[in-house]
């Protein structure tokens, strides 16, 4: 398989903060891979770095073997871990957004999966609950056509009677060869999706394996062997 994300010895700084640290990783087209850590541990300047909306301090990061910019912007879909869209559009015009600004959204994909979630596209944002805009924002980031996802706290929001749906939704609207990575919080409702995870400690990784790899060698669940290793 072709490689999608490479980091070089990365490292970012923000001031005398050191949030990564010499990480170094290689990623596949195809895979799930889980981006695990506690608070503070570098999963969003990670992600956002890889999306081009940071800048790293010193080393190198490849998508699809190009540096961040112009190229990969096509290439990557992000979801953020906070509502970024406006309270007065509404779900159509957010659509409308989409389709004029990526020229991979698939519109009627969007408008399919608004109407599994019972959101009506007329509605206005401001009139939507915190969860539904995370789930709007969900729908956009997914009817891409992208190589890689970037996924930060996708289901943090939503009630649990949803969580299941959103993650059919990730897993049911990605392309076989592109990969997705999930930021998250929430180990115990998401790990059956994962193909791999990357466990991240104070900016640094402390290892990437395959998730049967990791089942193998601890005979824990990723949620356990998680809990054991950053416990309090």
């Amino acid at each position: 398989m072709s490689e999608i994300l490479k980091l070089n010895s990365l490292e970012k700084r923000f001031g005398s903060n050191m949030a990564l640290h010499n990480v170094n990783l290689s990623i596949e087209s195809g895979k799930i891979v889980g981006l695990l850590g506690p608070n503070g541990s570098g999963k969003t300047t990670l992600l956002k770095i890889a999306n081009g909306l940071l800048q790293p301090t010193s080393g190198e990061i490849l998508i699809g073997g190009e540096k961040p910019g112009v190229e990969t912007k096509s290439m990557v879909s992000y979801l953020p871990e906070r509502t970024y869209i406006n309270n007065w559009m509404r779900a159509k015009d957010l659509l409308d957004f989409f389709g004029d600004f990526y020229a991979d959204f698939d519109r009627s994909k969007a408008v399919d999966m608004l109407s599994s979630l019972g959101i009506e596209p007329n509605t206005k944002l401001k009139e939507m609950s915190k969860g539904t805009k995370e789930k709007v924002q969900l729908v956009l980031v997914m009817s891409r056509q992208a190589k890689l996802y970037l996924l930060d706290e996708p289901i943090g929001g939503v009630d649990p009677a949803a969580r299941d749906y959103i993650l059919n939704t990730i897993i049911s609207n990605y392309n076989e060869n592109s990969t997705v990575i999930i930021s998250t919080h929430l180990i115990q409702d998401v790990e059956k999706l994962f193909d791999e995870v990357i466990f991240l400690s104070k900016g640094e990784v402390l290892f990437h394996d395959s998730v049967d790899n990791v089942r193998e060698k601890n005979g824990k669940s990723i949620d356990q062997l998680f809990r054991e290793v950053f416990k309090c």
